[in-house]
């Protein structure tokens, strides 16, 4: 809508974001004044009704804020209750909770570079109208992604909302002939992982490149999924425990999202491509070498070329699994006792969008008393306006339809899980 020198774009729900958010854009005099990524789906008080809850409770409680990344929130709130507790998990364990979270990797992100990412690309409205048109790509995609969900029914009782997965470890741990079946699947999803790297690396990607300091978790010897330190690209690194020194929380008017930032930093970006910034040298051999040939080289700060780096990320997570699974020993007890303790616990663990932290304070008796969630799309919102801003101005030379559409599939870059991201606020009245 122009008028009288202003130009404002409005798009009341986003499509093909996992959520309810809308955007605004206005333009004064040539020049964008105004972008919000508005997040308006009523927040959902987990943080809340985790009060008085037992320490046991919050990895069941937690995955149900995302049905598409359960095993991230139940992951990060195990670590989290088990450090409160003094406990450490470790050993087969502590791999299969890593092989857990790679059929969530594998799950998430086939998901959106499949269904909701690769018809920006390609032309089309959506995945159905894709698929009339190349059922070949979706389903292989389709097949791609059962795979993720069906490791994550093998070893979480389902592939929605685990029911394994308990503080400490697993109810029940798989045999490595419950194994056996799901390393010939992986095999055969290793190709169609390797065949998306192509085929999303011959997408035309917009030059288009952004300058925010990238977060990730980091360890020495293989690329970051269920634990490690944090590190960005500006050089700082810290542990978990530290987390809420460095990110400050900030409230908008405008999101029922928080904002976050890097204490005297400023903006920043976690994902996949801060991932694979920060750790790209520890892909394994096969998923390095299709990175190469996808043309990421040693970083990415192209937003469009995210959907390349979930690919090469689906890569490894496939291989890993298989990894994990030859090497798999059943152990004695599938978890380890985590009697209740009075403290503050902190873990985080890479979400496929990016780090997830969870802090909780216990009583003597074991009961949650404060919680604390910080998940990745509340960190990243700051970020994406701000590329949204210059993104805009780059491009307003194209009609109100073009650039809708334009800013749409800019904002999918991010893979936004907007419900995640969603919570309570403080209200204030002014009543002049």
């Amino acid at each position: 809508m122009t008028h009288r020198g202003e130009r404002i774009l409005d798009v009341r729900a986003l499509a093909r974001v996992e959520g309810e958010g809308a955007m605004h854009v206005r333009v004064r005099g040539g020049r964008v004044d105004d972008v919000r990524l508005e997040i308006y789906e009523p927040p959902r008080f987990f943080e809340a009704f985790l009060r008085g809850r037992r320490h046991t409770e919050p990895p069941d409680i937690t995955a149900r804020i995302c049905g598409i990344c359960p095993v991230a929130y139940q992951m990060s709130a195990c670590a989290a209750i088990e450090d409160a507790c003094g406990v450490r998990v470790g050993g087969s364990v502590g791999e299969l909770r890593r092989l857990l979270y790679c059929g969530e990797w594998i799950e998430s992100h086939t998901l959106h570079i499949y269904l909701l990412h690769a018809p920006d690309f390609l032309g089309y409205p959506g995945a159905i109208e894709l698929a009339k048109d190349r059922r070949d790509l979706v389903e292989r995609g389709l097949a791609l992604k059962k795979t993720g969900n069906d490791l994550l029914e093998l070893l979480g009782g389902r592939a929605i909302h685990p029911v394994n997965v308990r503080v400490g470890g697993f109810y029940r741990a798989p045999t490595r002939a419950e194994l056996a079946p799901m390393r010939e699947r992986l095999r055969v999803a290793l190709d169609h992982a390797l065949a998306t790297v192509q085929w999303v690396a011959g997408f035309d990607f917009p030059d288009f490149t952004h300058d925010h300091e990238l977060l990730a978790l980091t360890v020495p010897d293989r690329y970051a999924i269920e634990t490690g330190s944090v590190r960005t690209t500006g050089g700082l690194r810290f542990p978990v425990r530290e987390f809420e020194d460095h990110v400050i929380e900030e409230q908008v008017p405008h999101s029922t999202a928080l904002h976050a930032r890097l204490a005297g930093r400023g903006r920043y970006l976690t994902g996949p491509a801060a991932r694979f910034t920060l750790n790209g040298h520890l892909l394994s051999p096969l998923a390095r070498q299709a990175a190469d040939a996808a043309g990421l080289g040693a970083g990415c700060r192209n937003p469009y070329r995210s959907v390349v780096v979930r690919a090469v990320e689906v890569v490894y997570a496939v291989e890993e699994a298989i990894r994990l699974i030859d090497a798999y020993e059943p152990p004695a007890r599938p978890y380890v006792d985590v009697p209740p303790h009075a403290g503050i616990g902190r873990g985080a663990t890479e979400a496929p969008r990016g780090v997830l932290f969870h802090r909780y304070e216990l009583d003597a008796e074991g009961l949650v008393t404060s919680a604390r969630i910080v998940p990745p799309t509340s960190q990243n919102q700051a970020a994406i306006e701000d590329d949204l801003t210059r993104f805009v101005q780059a491009r307003l030379h194209l009609d109100d339809e073009r650039l809708t559409a334009a800013c749409e599939q800019a904002i999918r870059n991010y893979d936004p899980c907007i419900s995640c991201a969603t919570h309570f606020l403080d209200l204030s009245v002014d009543r002049g």
